[in-house]
């Protein structure tokens, strides 16, 4: 059965909340929190300069690069299919080489990210994929996907690698939320941000269903193009 909850504020841990009001003078702090300080101190230094940047609202950093791998099974090609009811969430194509831009944008009113990807594609126009992340909810971080269905992210790290993990999905109708069963999940979700030792790193995104095996893989490598201006971000004084 679908469980269903009352949406109230999210709970969220003082050091969370602390880190969204923190003085001028701090890096973003948010995915630290969720992280602990072991796990991020176990990330590699690009890695935590990446997600310790805080865009001013309006802002945009953006990574270009191009997908390397590519592939998914039947069933993961149908549930791709699928989800164009939603927005597409999902890579739809598999053209290896194709450019692929990424763009994080501050989500100033949610106090989360925009994140909106596009992959070109062989033929017609290239695929756009819009996400929200905020940091709320019963593990502190949640994927908004579109049509109100949503995703419960958990963080973990090491000494390459940060990684998402889904927890379960919801659907979000108003003030109620509708937390999907397992039998209607669509697998166990993995998000991988790599660092390549080389100024750039490689986006892996791994989904695997218990019965259906690999549904998708995708692997783009990405590079900031242009880095930022330091007005751009918060913190920064001249």
């Amino acid at each position: 059965m679908l469980t269903t909850e009352r949406l109230h504020p999210p709970p969220r841990s003082r050091a969370l909340d602390s880190a969204a009001a923190k003085p001028a003078d701090l890096h973003d702090l948010r995915f630290r929190v969720l992280l602990g300080e072991a796990g991020w101190n176990s990330l590699p230094p690009a890695v935590r300069e990446r997600f310790s940047k805080r865009l001013r609202p309006g802002m945009a950093v953006t990574y270009a690069g191009q997908i390397t791998e590519s592939r998914r099974n039947m069933a993961g090609h149908v549930l791709a299919q699928l989800c164009r009811l939603i927005g597409a969430p999902l890579p739809l194509n598999d053209d290896l080489g194709a450019a692929a831009v990424v763009t994080v944008t501050e989500d100033g009113d949610a106090g989360g990210q925009f994140w909106t990807r596009m992959y070109n594609r062989a033929h017609g126009f290239p695929q756009v994929i819009h996400s929200s992340k905020r940091f709320a909810g019963p593990t502190g971080l949640e994927e908004y996907l579109g049509g109100g269905f949503g995703i419960a992210l958990a963080v973990s790290a090491d000494e390459t690698a940060l990684h998402f993990h889904s927890r379960h999905y919801f659907l979000a109708l108003g003030a109620i939320r509708l937390r999907l069963p397992a039998w209607l999940e669509p697998g166990a979700l993995t998000i991988s941000h790599i660092d390549r030792d080389d100024g750039g790193f490689a986006f892996v995104l791994d989904l695997r269903h218990p019965l259906l095996g690999e549904l998708l893989r995708q692997v783009g490598l990405f590079r900031e193009r242009p880095a930022p201006r330091p007005d751009d971000i918060e913190g920064h004084r001249p």
